[in-house]
């Protein structure tokens, strides 16, 4: 085989150069998200909880200096919908505004993980189309030495061609993996926020009061 008109060459040729650009975008992007998930804080979940426990209470205002101005989706939620109940905004209005609200807040937490996705299924498939191509040019250089084949050549060209499902493995396998566990972190901020919407509005009918408690004008 001519080493310099090969399609895939020791180093694995073009088709690895295209999975390690794609293992380098798949990182940015795990990156980014991460560092998404870190500004959020930790432990969003306890704390809208202690915060509707103060709403349960009547305890308008702290709920909102908890809530108020917070990276947490759930945390901004209970603020938002607070704020808007304390403007008498009707309630079928409000629980629009809040499911919106959540709506926006799940789709930001989910931006940047097709591509994760994306990257992690069609990795093997680029690795494996590699292989062919290098299988096809090994068995062409067996075919034009006919009876002088020399079993060295043909095992170094299958090495080669093998070498790009390897890597698109080797790419595949540990972006699927993070990609499950960002996944499923953000289910876990979307069941969070249903749950907060639920409690907001289980509040606001069980305590109409809280409408006004805000302003003083309710006892």
């Amino acid at each position: 085989m001519d080493a310099e008109t090969s399609l895939l060459p020791v180093q694995g040729g073009p088709v690895v150069t295209i999975l390690i650009l794609l293992s380098v975008v798949a990182t940015t992007f795990i990156l980014a998200k991460v560092w998404q998930f870190i500004r959020l804080g930790s432990g969003g979940q306890k704390k809208s909880e202690q915060a509707l426990a103060l709403l349960e209470k009547g305890d308008v205002a702290q709920t909102l200096i908890m809530s108020r101005n917070q990276k947490s989706p759930s945390l901004s939620l209970i603020a938002h919908v607070t704020e808007l109940r304390q403007k008498q905004m009707p309630e079928d209005v409000l629980k629009e505004e809040s499911m919106r609200t959540a709506r926006v807040s799940l789709v930001n937490l989910g931006k940047g993980l097709r591509p994760i996705e994306v990257i992690a299924n069609v990795a093997p498939l680029i690795g494996l189309f590699g292989t062919v191509l290098g299988m096809i040019e090994a068995f062409q250089a067996m075919e034009s030495a006919g009876s002088q084949v020399d079993p060295a050549v043909l095992s170094g060209g299958i090495w080669q061609a093998l070498l790009t499902t390897a890597a698109g493995l080797a790419v595949a396998i540990p972006v699927s993996m993070i990609h499950s566990a960002l996944e499923r972190k953000v289910e876990m901020e979307g069941a969070n926020l249903q749950n907060v919407h639920d409690r907001l509005f289980v509040i606001g009918h069980q305590k109409p009061q809280l409408k006004t408690a805000a302003t003083g004008t309710a006892k």
